[in-house]
């Protein structure tokens, strides 16, 4: 009787350890769906890196010369130069 008990614990243990590994805590389908999320963040964080960079930039600029104050005055706020006429084309 106990020589059989053992393959059967053995046999019971190795059950185990597949369920664990297919369908517990940190088996191997949510391994691969947390390392989408993690490629996904990656991504989001390059991007987000990438205009972090663009608006250090632009502070850069307006910190160190006036053009890009005269632009943004320019465009953003319709401002023009003293002497200069503003004229604008409206498409038909």
């Amino acid at each position: 009787m106990g020589i059989r008990l053992v393959p059967v614990v053995l046999l019971a243990l190795l059950v185990a350890l597949h369920a664990q590994l297919w369908l517990g805590r940190g088996s191997l389908p949510q391994v691969a769906a947390m390392q989408q999320k993690i490629e996904a963040q990656k991504a989001a964080n390059a991007q987000v890196r990438q205009a972090n960079e663009r608006l250090a930039s632009e502070v850069q600029d307006l910190k160190e010369g006036l053009d890009m104050v005269e632009e943004k005055a320019r465009s953003e706020l319709g401002m023009v130069k003293q002497g200069e006429v503003y004229v604008q084309f409206t498409p038909r």
